[in-house]
């Protein structure tokens, strides 16, 4: 992402040329701005991507734009994240181990995906468990299910 800022809380009308002309305003320079917009409505998503020639421009957007109020609302700037994967990749994400695979069962208490073990005699609380119709109806409604079938 070099040196690109996020711009965040942006009102819909908000433009790729509002934004520039912000910047010159300021006689702050960046290479390109990409307002982020719903790819049916074309509306913005309310935030921007400014991206920066050097270091010391990206801060000098993010000190002017970070919590600059427009239309009841502060906006946000700081450094852009790099984008997130959407499903993992076969090495996942750089400098990181895959997640071990488990055989069905396999898995040992605290893995990731695996349940905790299942209370048999008590219910979350600590109370016993009420036997759910096994030995007869609990209620009327039950009862004339059970005549019915």
């Amino acid at each position: 992402m070099g040196f690109t800022v996020f711009l965040g809380n942006l009102p819909t009308w908000v433009t790729k040329d509002d934004i520039k002309s912000w910047l010159a305003a300021e006689n702050l320079v960046a290479d390109d701005v990409k307002v982020i917009r719903n790819p049916e409505t074309q509306e913005s998503k309310g935030f921007a991507f400014i991206e920066a020639p050097n270091q010391e421009e990206m801060q000098s957007i993010i000190r002017r734009f970070d919590r600059a109020p427009l239309e009841d609302r502060l906006l946000r700037a700081n450094p852009a994240q790099p984008p997130k994967s959407k499903r993992p990749t076969a090495n996942g994400p750089a400098g990181t181990q895959p997640a071990p695979a488990y055989v069905q069962g396999d898995r040992p208490a605290g893995a990731p995906g695996s349940r905790p073990p299942r209370r048999t005699g008590d219910n979350a609380q600590g109370k016993p468990r009420r036997d759910r119709g096994r030995s007869g109806p609990q209620s009327a409604f039950a009862e004339e299910l059970a005549k019915a079938l």
